[in-house]
């Protein structure tokens, strides 16, 4: 199974910036979909970004116009790109690959966004 490691996370203040970054120990060309989750505390972990191996994206209403994934084989590693952030950002966001045979996450990483 693939490792996978976030970065990138911290505490801004709203209407500011942040990339995270999934970090993956194998090549991640053959995975169906790499996505991005989030989860704040008490709610369930939902789904933020996802891009398939097609190249199409799909983002949460909340997000879209301001969040971009991407994914660069070269370096195998997913990008979450975040603009203009607001306090109900704040969550642990976790990187996610999956084929039919496999489904990895990491171990997450923290955003908090508070003035």
């Amino acid at each position: 199974q693939v490792q996978l490691v976030e970065t990138g996370g911290g505490l801004v203040q709203p209407g500011e910036s942040l990339r995270l970054s999934c970090a993956a120990s194998r090549s991640i060309f053959s995975y169906d979909t790499m996505a991005w989750y989030r989860q704040a505390p008490g709610r369930q972990r939902e789904l933020v970004a996802l891009i398939r191996s097609t190249g199409t994206t799909t983002y949460a209403d909340s997000v879209k116009g301001r969040f971009t994934i991407s994914g660069d084989h070269a370096k195998n590693t997913v990008y979450l790109q975040m603009h203009s952030l607001k306090p109900e950002d704040t969550a642990v966001y976790y990187c996610n690959l999956r084929t039919s045979l496999e489904n990895s996450w990491g171990q997450g990483t923290q955003v908090t966004v508070s003035s």
